[in-house]
């Protein structure tokens, strides 16, 4: 409670600086009754982007690994499916997918005999998945890439086969130096997340809409919602410095 309330000082000290009418914090003043149900409004949101972002982000690392391994593959074909696949799903826009998955998918498995509806919350997920896996699959090539050869081939002459050494000597050297970038993803997730608010996800994004409409002050709830954000953002950048620590992923010394 007492860092919320520290968060929204700025904006409560703004309600007493200004003697210009326009302005309304009062709609997000927890001092008064009104303004502290609509931060706890706004603030209920923040469990639903939370929760939609930590899974997209766990299926893309998993989907994102499984384009990488094709891409340095000695087969063509396998190098062609990771170049088709990053290349497609990383220039389309978040939001025409978006709809492509909510509204197109549960049509594709109709005409298949699957009746599997997608509702807003997967729908979401999906999204930030698919689109973020192409970006993760090359944050992993290049870390694994970036390890020596030397490292394999003193894995295989202790007779360990292509996958132990890619489990147990390249992964856990390339996680350490890709940690940052990935984290960066994750960011990104947080906050394309916002889009789920159009398909009708209670999200931060979409809650701000809604009290918009019934207070009429978009100046002040808008602003409350960039603080939302910052406060998660600057929450998962502590996070991945205490990780960096823990995991050594700092290589300079």
């Amino acid at each position: 409670m007492k860092r919320i309330l520290a968060i929204l000082l700025p904006i409560v000290l703004l309600t007493g600086c200004s003697s210009n009418a326009t302005w309304g914090w009062y709609v997000v003043n927890p001092m008064n009754k009104s303004g502290w149900i609509n931060i706890k409004f706004l603030i209920g949101g923040m469990g639903d982007t939370i929760l939609i972002s930590l899974i997209a982000a766990f299926i893309s690392i998993v989907l994102g690994l499984a384009v990488a391994l094709p891409g340095m593959s000695d087969k063509r074909g396998w190098r062609w499916f990771n170049r088709i696949y990053v290349e497609l799903v990383r220039s389309i826009p978040l939001l025409p997918m978006l709809f492509w998955v909510f509204y197109g998918l549960p049509i594709i498995f109709k005409s298949m005999g699957i009746n599997v509806p997608i509702d807003a919350f997967w729908g979401a997920i999906l999204t930030l998945a698919i689109s973020d896996s192409a970006f993760t699959a090359e944050i992993f090539r290049s870390g694994i890439q970036s390890i020596a050869k030397g490292q394999a081939e003193a894995a295989q002459t202790v007779g360990l086969n292509a996958w132990q050494t890619m489990r147990y000597v390249i992964l856990p050297q390339a996680i350490r130096r890709i940690l940052p970038p990935l984290a960066n993803q994750f960011i990104y997730i947080v906050k394309m997340s916002a889009f789920a608010s159009v398909i009708g996800m209670q999200e931060l994004t979409r809650r701000a809409n809604e009290l918009v409409v019934t207070e009429y002050r978009p100046l002040e709830i808008y602003s409350l919602l960039i603080v939302e954000y910052l406060v998660l953002v600057l929450i998962i950048s502590a996070c991945v410095r205490w990780l960096e620590r823990r995991m050594g992923a700092d290589e300079r010394g």
